[in-house]
């Protein structure tokens, strides 16, 4: 093996160490699974074009999160600003997509992914924030980092950097919901009873069951769409819509799985005459005191990275 080999070899094994905590980090700065893979792919390809630059002033790990956090700025900027009203909610976000939870798990040996730190939830909120206030609050409340080392990453003092996190904080605290500090890391039996209620409700189309599984004002959204649904009478509308009458999908099945921590529900449908159940849509589910508070639905194109089934 030459030199250039062997330096690629070696190069290519210390970065792949990162490559997961990497995604992770981009995630949570852009909402985009996508984006999040493709700048990863980016990080890698810049370091190695500038591998001779790195002087080991900071650590190889550092160097990294540097270039990652550099080029989610770029994405960043090119984005249309977010903006909240009483019309818009927190929540409707287009380019949200979401992380399967057996993505986040697939490297043992790295540091559990908290639900609160990659829960739709929180991730919506983060992407009101700008961009240098969301990678401060990403590197310092999430990842840990000193104040001392998120500002050599972003090479500004440590007072701005203080007073970024500062601002970040007041914002999230305004778009986070305020129940957010008694979540769990899983599902207690009451959500595991409003799951089955609402799965169930699903595949007999029973509208009233549904209707009793939502919170009176639960929020839909269905990212990439620039639509939104506020209150269980607005909700229960598009649901009966394509459950019953005239333009419902015709017989549902639901395949259960798990995103952002959060329970996710993969949605079939058979129409009359057709032999399989055909993918319809992916909905990630927020619940609050044994109701669902939060519905947000991703189109089937996402099926694949969760391992589920093209047809039933």
């Amino acid at each position: 093996m030459s030199g250039v080999e062997q330096m690629t070899v070696d190069f290519t094994r210390e970065a792949e160490r990162y490559r997961h905590e990497l995604r992770v980090h981009c995630y949570r700065l852009l909402g985009s699974f996508d984006e999040a893979e493709d700048l990863v792919q980016e990080t890698f390809l810049k370091a190695w074009r500038a591998r001779d630059t790195f002087e080991g002033r900071s650590s190889f790990r550092a160097w990294l999160y540097r270039i990652a956090t550099n080029a989610c700025f770029d994405v960043i900027n090119r984005r249309p600003a977010q903006g909240v009203t009483e019309e818009v909610p927190v929540a409707d976000v287009p380019w949200l997509q979401p992380f399967p939870d057996a993505l986040l798990d697939a490297e043992p040996h790295v540091e559990v992914v908290a639900r609160e730190t990659i829960e739709l939830a929180f991730l919506a909120a983060v992407q009101h924030l700008p961009a240098k206030q969301r990678a401060v609050l990403v590197l310092r409340d999430v990842l840990g980092w000193p104040a001392s080392e998120t500002a050599a990453l972003l090479e500004d003092t440590v007072t701005a950097v203080n007073s970024a996190l500062q601002r970040a904080r007041v914002t999230m605290r305004k778009h986070l919901p305020q129940r957010r500090a008694d979540w769990t890391g899983g599902p207690n039996p009451q959500e595991k009873a409003v799951i089955r209620r609402f799965v169930e409700a699903t595949e007999r189309c029973d509208l009233d069951l549904m209707a009793a599984a939502l919170r009176e004002d639960v929020t839909w959204t269905m990212p990439p769409q620039p639509e939104w649904h506020l209150g269980r009478d607005a909700v229960m509308d598009i649901c009966a819509s394509v459950m019953v009458g005239p333009r419902a999908f015709g017989e549902w099945k639901v395949v259960q799985t798990w995103a952002n921590r959060q329970p996710a529900l993969a949605n079939y449908a058979r129409k009359p005459g057709e032999e399989h159940f055909r993918p319809v849509a992916l909905d990630v589910l927020r619940i609050e005191d044994g109701v669902i508070a939060e519905i947000t639905t991703f189109p089937s194109d996402r099926f694949p990275l969760f391992g589920l089934p093209a047809a039933l």
